[in-house]
């Protein structure tokens, strides 16, 4: 019976998860999400917007700040340990953050994770993948396309797979984000 019980609670998790990325997250409210993410992920900051079609995987580990965007079909992983995301992130859209990831020497194709840390002002602009146990410093900015596979300083201009330095940031950071588009 025990068993039985384990497995069902098991089938309510996932369908609970299924209804939340798959359905809820496309509604086209701002607000709607906004609540929604509020009672998923650890913390949700004020005047952050979430974008139609983000996906949150064990919510309970992702903290987002404040004035942050997450743009559309963005993926945060919080599997495999804290993913934290400041104030002012600028994330672009199909972008996959991941706290997990598999050993590729293990001979049993063991899962590994860590924590992924977006300090405040960074932009990562579309279609990057940040793997676990990345810290990317305040002000950086990460390049379309690009594989983050290890720390990336503050200030600084990353891109490529994997992600290299390729310049620096001149500005002294002082914008508050507020992107809401209509139907997004």
């Amino acid at each position: 019976m025990k068993s039985f019980l384990v497995k069902l609670l098991g089938v309510f998790i996932s369908f609970k998860g299924y209804l939340f990325n798959n359905w809820l997250m496309y509604f086209p409210s701002h607000t709607l999400r906004a609540f929604l993410m509020k009672r998923t992920v650890k913390s949700f900051g004020k005047e952050s917007s979430v974008l139609m079609g983000v996906e949150v995987r064990a919510g309970r580990n992702v903290s987002i700040g404040n004035n942050t965007i997450i743009n559309q079909k963005v993926l945060l992983d919080g599997r495999g340990g804290k993913l934290v995301i400041g104030n002012n992130i600028d994330i672009a859209q199909e972008t996959n953050i991941w706290t997990l990831e598999h050993d590729v020497h293990d001979d049993y194709h063991v899962s590994k994770g860590a924590d992924v840390i977006i300090e405040d002002y960074v932009w990562i602009a579309s279609r990057v993948t940040i793997l676990p146990g990345v810290t990317i410093g305040r002000g950086a900015v990460v390049a379309s396309n690009s594989v983050v596979t290890k720390n990336v300083e503050p200030l600084t201009i990353v891109g490529g797979v994997p992600a290299k330095l390729i310049g620096q940031r001149k500005s002294n950071l002082l914008y508050k984000l507020n992107y809401r588009p209509l139907f997004r």
